[in-house]
């Protein structure tokens, strides 16, 4: 921390237009990186690819300002027809030019009065002006052995500074901050924890097309999209009062505005040579509950405790994504709303992200080809120690056909699913073994059952989402599952296959196990083989017969065809496959 009595805004300022200075990295569709500013990421929309940084937290938000920029600058679009009219001209990006030009004041970074989504004169009741870590996430507080800029930032360029002014808003940290003055939120000269900034708590989700044209284009909600609501009078950041030290106390108005939130009050300090310091604390908050019809990028989950709490339903929350598991095990959140355990007129337990219905429609009205492939992106993060550092940041792309995504034609979709599900339950067999192994060896189950997970999910990734990219190309989803299931059989048995040859002697020699109905029995590699066999033949059902096992997990109710072995989810009987145990089940 460091003391500081100038005052950028009582001089002659330099000024930063992020308009027309260089600031946003973009990957070209060459394959080359550069870095453009506003102006020339919208003209040049058509040869980029994607917005490229190094963190996809910071890519995600700056998609949501771009975002921002043309939904208002185009003034919508009003409804479905006027999308298509934007979506079929390639010039149909070009007002935002004038609309940049009009409100270039705002987006200068440096302005005296109005500094690009900060608030001019913002000072702690000490006048102190911290370090350039509080904004950097690539530094996280208390890690810095892990840290890319070792021992601190203390010097961002302006370009930097930027990309990570937007980022701040959307990803800061909670805890305990410095209170501002006049910020009448301050308790002995700190502000006690709000939450982060809002796109933390979400799972976010935006679709990326072959062009950044086409991103943004695939991601510019009509307003007459009956999911959300996207009231007329919606406005971003920059078209709003500059904020002062503390909260407005309202509420997001519509997407412009929560693309464009701001969530922390911040100034940097800066000189001629860029950024050197900062003040940041916290700004408009709000709860994330039922915000399901404002929010498009996440998908959401029904929330009994909170509708006991505050007494009403549904309440629905963002459905955060989990780092531990793939976009591609993750899908059923992504393509469809999952019903309510009651059924008919039950609100739905899960939503599908709102901006993915807005592609559904697109398909669903013809608008899309139904081989059209769309790649949805997820970005989020894992926050730790009561969401004061950040744990850890997921990134994830799953390549996927918008046939998908069709509300009147669920079937591809529902095979999609279950598919993945067949995956679930044929590595819970594998685990099973692993777990199966160590026991009759007379070791630990669970790390050897964690690493045989991971090892069939990785296995089986790169298959399935091959398989889910030809899904639009094929005239019968039943089938294609089929084929999928053959392949799921054929990896995971060679995955068994090798953990049963590399058992060792101990695990092919057994020993007496305790069953869950509390008899004895002799566990050995042999037996573990049938009954992994038997489990995955379970798992899978019989090729051709259309099998949908039961959504909450497992295709065989293992406890009552088993007996109780010691894992509790033994079969027994005659092995279904070639792989018959050398030793039988022997009660002792």
């Amino acid at each position: 921390m460091t003391q500081t009595t100038d005052d950028p805004g009582a001089r002659e300022a330099p000024s930063f237009d992020l308009t027309s200075r260089s600031w946003i990295g973009v990957l070209r569709r060459d394959g080359s990186q550069d870095e453009l500013s506003l102006r020339q990421v919208f003209e040049q929309a058509e040869q980029l690819r994607c917005v490229v940084t190094g963190l996809a937290t910071q890519e995600f938000a700056l998609i949501r300002l771009l975002l921002a920029v043309a939904h208002d600058a185009l003034d919508g679009p009003r409804d479905i027809e006027e999308w298509v009219e934007l979506w079929d001209d390639p010039e149909s990006l070009a007002p935002i030019q004038e609309y940049l030009t009009r409100h270039a004041d705002r987006f200068d970074l440096l302005h005296p009065q109005t500094p690009f989504l900060q608030s001019a004169g913002l000072r702690t009741l000490k006048d102190e002006v911290f370090s350039l870590n509080r904004i950097v996430a690539d530094v996280p507080a208390g890690e810095k052995f892990f840290s890319a800029r070792l021992p601190e930032v203390e010097r961002l360029t302006f370009a930097e500074a930027a990309r990570w002014v937007v980022h701040v808003h959307a990803y800061d940290t909670s805890g305990i901050k410095t209170g501002a003055a006049g910020d009448d939120r301050v308790r002995s000269g700190k502000v006690y924890p709000l939450g982060t900034g809002w796109c933390g708590g979400l799972g976010g989700v935006f679709v990326e097309g072959g062009t950044l044209r086409e991103t943004l284009l695939l991601n510019l909600v009509a307003a007459d999209t009956t999911e959300l609501e996207i009231p007329a009078d919606d406005r971003p950041a920059w078209r709003r009062d500059p904020c002062g030290p503390g909260s407005t106390g309202r509420s997001p108005t519509g997407l412009r505005d929560l693309y464009s939130w701001q969530s922390r009050r911040l100034r940097l300090h800066y000189d001629a040579h860029g950024v050197h310091g900062v003040v940041l604390g916290y700004g408009d908050q709000h709860a994330p509950r039922n915000m399901h019809r404002h929010e498009p990028m996440t998908a959401w989950r029904r929330s009994t405790a909170q509708e006991k709490k505050l007494g009403q339903s549904p309440v629905y929350l963002p459905l955060e994504h989990d780092p531990a598991r793939s976009a591609w095990r993750g899908i059923g959140a992504l393509v469809a709303d999952r019903p309510g355990d009651g059924g008919g007129a039950e609100p739905a337990a899960r939503l599908r992200p709102r901006i993915l219905e807005w592609i559904a429609r697109l398909v669903s009205e013809g608008h899309l080809p139904r081989r059209f492939l769309v790649r949805a992106r997820l970005v989020g993060v894992s926050y730790g120690t009561q969401q004061s550092v950040v744990d850890e940041v997921v990134d994830d792309r799953l390549l996927m056909p918008v046939v998908l995504l069709h509300r009147q034609d669920p079937t591809y979709a529902r095979q999609a699913i279950a598919a993945s599900e067949d995956a679930d339950r044929a590595v819970r067999a594998l685990g099973d073994l692993a777990a199966d192994l160590a026991r009759a060896s007379g070791v630990g189950q669970e790390g050897p059952k964690a690493a045989s997970r991971t090892e069939g999910f990785d296995a089986l990734e790169q298959p399935y989402r091959n398989w889910l990219s030809a899904l639009a190309d094929v005239p019968d989803p039943f089938a294609h599952r089929d084929e999928w299931r053959r392949q799921l059989r054929q990896t995971v048995g060679r995955l068994g296959d090798r953990l049963i040859a590399a058992a060792g002697d101990a695990a092919w020699e057994g020993r007496t196990c305790t069953s869950t109905t509390g008899s004895t029995l002799w566990l050995n590699a042999g037996l573990a083989d049938v009954w992994f066999r038997r489990r995955l033949a379970r798992a899978l059902g019989v090729p051709g017969d259309h099998y949908s096992p039961s959504p909450a997990g497992g295709s065989v109710d293992d406890a009552a065809l088993d007996g109780g072995g010691p894992t509790g989810s033994e079969p027994t009987g005659t092995p279904g496959s070639d792989h018959a145990a050398t030793t039988p089940e022997v009660p002792v």
